[in-house]
């Protein structure tokens, strides 16, 4: 690490002129068309009423497709908003943005929701934009932004200062940040940040709590304690005595991991910046996975094969297991006897690694799966990741928390599913009050869940937009721990005490469902959001495809709820519906051993559903079970079904019972546990 000490690191001028056009992302593809043509945009900063529509929701999968996300360099310029949907054309074509000569992008509510990958905006900033603009911004792709270097903001009144080639204070971007993201916008980028920290040019602010002295406590949630456990105080030691909203610092990570999307590219800035023979810190509690392409040879289009994905994909795992041999860390890989991986890197962790009080990092946005066993785990990027092989921490603003409380008992066909698909339809998650809070599920059905459940709960917080999802860990956590890990008893619950929020702990908003008034749900195709229960759909909907599988949907509970239905149809002389193809993917080796014991294998073969070995796969568009018509019509499990997120059929969300039953039926119905399919 020397050579990082006498690196020369400085700060930005104190004031930016960002030179070039604007790019407003409409509703409208004509006006986006007329963009790339050529032709400026007007826009009235003090009527906004009279602007075009302005897309909201737009994804990191629309921003860059899943395979996009092969290519890891400065390649990734040539493709944002590749997969940006605008009424029902797709119309960014490859080199667009890049020729358009743009600086800017501007969107509306919830830009960069979804996936945590920094390729988004990594293949922004290649592309020329130095600036993202849009009414709020989601967490992991803000910082992401931040991370690289790419200015962020809310102030739509930009427009008409960059129209006008005036400099901008730099300022107007650091306002509101707390201490840490100022400097680091300052600094440009969080490498450079981090640098600037390891030589002690930088200023880590105190965490203490206000008007009290060092010895102060404060009623604080789960969240809060774990983070008060790992937060670094000024003595570079883990373990403050209280955190509060707001507080920003470093964080001591127990555990970090990523997959092969993100390793390489990690890989990359690490070597070229850090050093190829340098080492990482604490190889011990570093994982890798290669999880999400073991398949992708079975859908890839010869289109996309022509480009040269295929190899890129390919080069993707050998940059992998090259770094990892390199640095004496784990790799989860392949299977050698068969096609297939040893388990998706969620499934993985809380089956193997995350224990209760834990901070834990991926480079996942649904690392907050781990949350199920009462630890602290939320997505990071490539930068971030990259950093923390260096220095062992994450940097993190404590977030506010939101207090989910399901009362009372569910309905048997109801599942945690269907609790998190209510969730995610209510105005305060849709409307963006809920973005990068901790999303903390409390209540009597929630307590009646299982850890595999819970860890659906968890697992989709990151649809809500939440930093991280989590539950308290309780006795079933115990034997969860027990049961899969092989641990004693006493040590279990000791692992426990003291991982509950107090009860005066503070809440920046308390919602309260009871669980009786909810039944079987289906989110629309478009947003995991369009959620409505079954039984309100007028028509019914047939279907074509149905999946179930993913870290949301491929534990072995939900293979318990697949074999339940499948066991039912055959008692009734009934199979998968002819027009319907039922892909059922493990989340694990350890879940495919489980399936064995059970017998399950046989139930599913003899109902005629389609078994996969362990892997992402259809989730992200590279395995089977992905539509491959706009009209093909899919019922899945897994957590998101933004516009091209698995192919470009119509994709329809729904608990592991649902799917299993509409493959049974042919169409979108309910399971009644009385053995029964009940029509929408």
């Amino acid at each position: 690490m020397d050579a990082l000490l006498n690196r020369i690191v400085e700060k930005r001028p104190s004031t930016v002129r960002l030179q070039g056009r604007i790019l407003f992302l409409t509703e409208d593809p004509e006006l986006i068309k007329k963009q790339l043509a050529g032709e400026d945009l007007p826009w009235d900063t003090r009527n906004p009423q009279n602007n075009p529509k302005l897309r909201d929701d737009i994804s990191t999968d629309e921003i860059t497709p899943a395979h996009i996300c092969f290519f890891f360099d400065e390649t990734l310029g040539e493709f944002p908003y590749t997969g940006l949907k605008a009424g029902n054309e797709v119309p960014i074509q490859r080199g667009d943005v890049k020729r358009g000569g743009f600086v800017a992008a501007v969107s509306g509510k919830r830009r960069g929701k979804g996936s945590s990958r920094e390729q988004s905006p990594y293949a922004e900033l290649c592309a020329g934009i130095k600036l993202v603009i849009a009414e709020n911004i989601e967490r992991i792709y803000k910082q992401n932004c931040q991370n690289l270097g790419v200015l962020t903001s809310t102030d739509f009144s930009l427009i008409e200062k960059i129209r006008g080639g005036e400099e901008i204070p730099l300022s107007l971007f650091t306002a509101g940040e707390d201490e840490i993201t100022r400097q680091i916008i300052e600094y440009g980028g969080l490498f450079q940040f981090n640098v600037a920290r390891m030589q002690g040019k930088v200023s880590l602010p105190a965490i203490r709590t206000a008007g009290e002295g060092a010895r102060a406590t404060r009623p604080m949630t789960i969240a809060e304690k774990i983070f008060a456990r790992h937060m670094i105080s000024a003595d570079d030691k883990a373990g403050v005595p209280t955190v509060k909203p707001g507080d920003a610092g470093f964080a001591r990570t127990d555990l970090r991991f990523s997959h092969e999307y993100v390793t390489p590219m990690a890989a990359i800035f690490f070597d070229q910046l850090v050093g190829k023979d340098t080492p990482v810190n604490d190889p011990s509690s570093i994982v890798f996975f290669r999880d999400h392409l073991t398949f992708l040879d079975e859908v890839l289009s010869e289109q996309k094969r022509k480009m040269g994905l295929l190899d890129l994909a390919t080069q993707l795992k050998l940059k992998q297991g090259e770094f990892a041999q390199r640095k004496g860390i784990r790799l989860h890989g392949e299977l050698r006897d068969r096609k297939g991986s040893e388990g998706i890197c969620h499934s993985v962790v809380l089956e193997s690694y995350a224990l209760p009080g834990q901070l834990v990092v991926g480079s996942d946005s649904h690392t907050q799966h781990s949350g199920a066993i009462g630890c602290v785990a939320f997505g990071i990027g490539t930068t971030d990741v990259f950093n923390s092989w260096i220095t062992k921490d994450v940097r993190v603003r404590v977030p506010e928390s939101v207090r989910v409380a399901v009362r009372g008992k569910k309905h048997p066909n109801v599942t945690a599913k269907d609790f998190i698909l209510k969730i995610l339809s209510l105005d305060y998650v849709r409307s963006g009050k809920a973005l990068a809070k901790v999303i903390e599920y409390a209540g009597e059905a929630i307590e009646e869940l299982s850890v595999d459940e819970r860890a659906t709960m968890t697992n989709m917080a990151a649809e809500i937009g939440g930093f991280t999802g989590i539950v308290a860990p309780d006795g079933k956590a115990v034997e969860f721990l027990i049961q899969r890990r092989g641990m004693k008893r006493e040590e279990a619950e000791q692992m426990i005490q003291g991982l509950s929020s107090n009860p005066d702990a503070q809440y920046a908003h308390v919602i309260e469902l009871d669980a009786s008034e909810i039944t079987p749900m289906i989110a629309t195709p478009g947003d995991p959001g369009n959620g409505k229960f079954i039984r309100d759909m007028n028509t019914p909907v047939p279907v074509e495809l149905a999946y179930g599988g993913t870290c949301t949907a491929g534990k072995n509970e939900d293979m318990d709820m697949y074999a339940r239905v499948l066991a039912d149809a055959l008692q009734q002389g009934k199979r998968v519906a002819d027009s319907v193809q039922f892909y059922i993917q493990f989340g694990s080796q350890e879940t495919r051993d489980y399936c064995v014991r059970k017998g399950y294998l046989d139930i599913f073969a003899k109902a005629g559903a389609h078994v996969i070995e362990p892997s992402c796969g259809a989730c992200i568009n590279a395995g089977p079970g992905v539509s491959t018509r706009n009209d093909q019509v899919v019922i899945s499990a897994q957590n998101r079904n933004f516009p091209g997120r698995s192919g470009p059929g119509q994709m329809y969300l729904a608990s592991p019972l649902t799917v299993a039953a509409s493959a049974i039926a042919g169409y979108i119905v309910e399971y009644e546990p009385s053995s029964e399919l009940v029509s929408a």
